[in-house]
């Protein structure tokens, strides 16, 4: 049987031949996708060339991620205030303090938090307000002495108007832990009517009070009274909202001629019926000489605060804006701790007017009656200049101010933070370096394929071992195929050939980014080394960094470029590698054909072994068969043969005998 099984032991040599063949040729099929996925990613529209970065010169005070809709720019940002919510701590509270039963009502802003509390201990209160709680509101027992908690409730939303308020048992419970406490409301709002101010005669026609509004034009003046006066603390703020309109010179007022003298009639005379008319009286005037065009005056800085004791006081400068924007200070940086007794609007310039609303004078801290007592925190806008104008956001996150850039504020800082908006050069660089591997990496699986030269494994040496064998298994498998040849041959030439771009003096080929095939060159010095001309690409990154840095539209048309501005790109060295690449890997391409050949050879095979099998299968029948006979024929010769033994035996004793 070892002699009939050689023709079937042959042919599954041959299919486990065509098996690896198959797994080869699907190695080297998934190598060249994978070449041309991190070339279409260099030349498509998601390329790494439109990733845009923010980065910023501080990142703990200011961070930032940007879109590819960003364009490049540099921008100056301070923070001067962060965005914060409304965090309170209540007095130490004793371990077996008791919440009432109650109705819970808690206020953020607009939003409302309300519950049925049947009562119960400080950490069953606290789990029923987070339950309800959810992204607006949340508490905590933070234990402050041994044997005592203080209740710690936080908004969770940040934001000048997002307070956090108590209502019914909430402002009950509040007041009793020592959260909040009870406290005259201080606010001032001014009355913007033309009934609330004092206007100067010769402003009459140049300050008007409307809607909440007040209107100061150019060269007009108004007093506000703060009726009464107000006590500065060091908790109050001054608030208001004020917006400017600039025009041209020739819109400024100009004087007009002046009448000249009023003459009275000359008179008449009457007699006898007959009038008679005296001659008018007639004045020479001089030639008018319109005056010089006002000298233009921009002046920003024109609220005044008025004290008790006469004095007074200018607050920061405005800045134009078409819309109103918010102004917020501390009074007592202003005042000095004086009495504050009117605020007054001098607007000196000439081509400007101004328009105020909610001016209010305020302690924020106060809500409906309520003050805490322990703020961790109090809820206030995030403010921030960008190149030098003030913003004011409710949210730490900004994503209003720069198209496609979202700011994210971090913390205060004293100097200007610089955020630099520019191409992603280290998403670039990540995607040439990921394209040469696979370059790579495809050009060591061809050459191990058509070459039985070891030393094309030694020189993989990031190989592991077992990648090693392998390779050393398949070396030359593929020396005669004639297409794997010619792949070879243009990939090499699609690496190193020059391609069209706008900047030809430049950035041509991949060795002026750094990229070669010998970067280095054969020399005395290097000696001759053959790994380097089996067709791998070499980088220098130094000299890929420096061309990312200063060249990167040059880059960009190095690997893909429309020269003819049809918005298609037609050429370069992505590209050009993903038309070698495409009808090899394609749906019916040339490695689909090349496994359909051996997966139909290894249908024949298959075939060829099911009919050798059933064939050894009969033959091994037949000889056991033979074999049965065999034995059976042997054992009645044997038997035959002790009969005849027996036989003899016995008829020599009966001749003994005889004798």
């Amino acid at each position: 049987m070892r002699v009939e099984r050689v023709p079937l032991e042959r042919v599954e040599r041959s299919v486990e031949q065509l098996q690896n063949q198959k797994t080869w040729w699907q190695d080297v099929g998934r190598r060249m996708s994978t070449l041309r996925d991190s070339a279409r990613l260099l030349f498509s529209f998601q390329n790494p060339f439109s990733e845009r970065m923010v980065r910023s010169a501080d990142p703990s005070v200011i961070t930032g991620v940007a879109t590819r809709e960003a364009l490049e720019q540099a921008r100056s940002f301070r923070v001067v205030e962060i965005a914060k919510a409304d965090r309170f701590l209540s007095r130490p509270l004793d371990d077996s303090f008791r919440v009432e039963a109650g109705n819970y009502s808690f206020t953020v802003g607009s939003e409302e938090v309300s519950f049925n509390f049947r009562g119960g201990t400080l950490g069953e209160f606290t789990e029923a307000l987070n339950r309800r709680g959810r992204n607006t509101l949340q508490a905590s027992l933070v234990t402050v002495e041994r044997g005592s908690r203080s209740l710690f409730i936080e908004s969770l939303v940040t934001g000048a108007e997002n307070r956090l308020g108590f209502r019914g048992d909430a402002e009950r419970l509040a007041i009793t832990a020592g959260i909040m406490e009870r406290t005259p409301e201080a606010r001032w709002d001014a009355n913007l009517s033309e009934e609330g101010l004092r206007i100067p005669r010769e402003s009459v026609q140049l300050v008007s009070a409307e809607g909440g509004e007040l209107w100061v034009g150019a060269g007009g003046s108004v007093t506000i009274p703060v009726e009464p006066g107000i006590n500065t603390t060091p908790a109050l703020i001054l608030s208001y909202e004020a917006a400017t309109e600039v025009f041209g010179s020739e819109e400024a007022a100009v004087p007009l001629p002046p009448p000249g003298p009023d003459i009275p009639g000359a008179g008449s005379a009457t007699y006898g019926g007959i009038t008679i008319e005296n001659d008018a009286a007639s004045v020479s005037l001089p030639a008018w000489q319109p005056p010089p065009p006002p000298v233009r005056v921009d002046e920003f800085a024109v609220i005044s605060l008025v004290f008790q004791d006469g004095s007074s006081a200018r607050l920061p400068p405005l800045h134009d804006s078409g819309s109103f924007e918010s102004y917020r200070y501390r009074l007592m940086d202003l005042t000095g701790g004086r009495p504050v007794t009117a605020i007054s609007v001098a607007n000196t310039n000439t081509h400007r007017d101004i328009t105020l609303r909610n001016l209010v004078i305020q302690d924020p801290h106060v809500v409906g009656g309520l003050k805490p007592r322990n703020a961790v925190s109090t809820a206030q806008d995030a403010q921030i200049t960008m190149d030098g104008i003030e913003i004011k956001r409710p949210s730490n996150t900004v994503d209003d101010l720069i198209p496609g850039v979202t700011f994210t504020l971090r913390a205060p800082s004293e100097r200007p933070v610089t955020l630099d908006i520019e191409p992603d050069r280290e998403a670039v660089k990540e995607a040439i370096i990921s394209l040469v591997g696979n370059y790579n990496r495809l050009m060591a699986e061809v050459n191990v394929l058509l070459r039985r030269d070891e030393s094309i494994v030694r020189d993989l040496t990031y190989l592991s071992e077992e990648e090693q064998e392998s390779y050393r298994q398949r070396l030359g498998i593929f020396s005669g195929d004639t297409t794997l040849n010619s792949f070879r041959g243009s990939l090499q030439r699609a690496a190193t050939a020059p391609y069209p771009t706008d900047f030809a003096t430049e950035m041509t080929l991949l060795r002026q980014l750094g990229i070669g095939t010998d970067l280095r060159g054969t020399t005395a010095a290097t000696g001759y080394d053959p790994a380097r001309l089996r067709g791998y690409l070499e980088i220098d990154e130094k000299a890929l960094d420096a061309a990312l840095e200063t060249r990167l539209s040059a880059v960009a048309q190095l690997f893909g470029f429309d020269t003819d501005g049809d918005m298609l790109v037609d050429t370069g060295v992505a590209y050009n590698l993903d038309q070698l690449v495409r009808p090899y890997v394609e749906t019916g391409g040339i490695i689909s054909l090349k496994v359909g050949t051996i997966d139909s050879r290894l249908t024949q095979d298959s075939r060829r072994i099911e009919t050798l099998e059933r064939q050894l299968a009969a033959r091994e029948t037949a000889l056991k068969t033979q074999y049965a006979q065999m034995e059976g024929a042997y054992s009645r010769m044997e038997r035959m043969s002790s009969s005849l033994d027996n036989f003899s035996r016995q008829a020599n004793a009966n001749n003994n005998a005889t004798q």
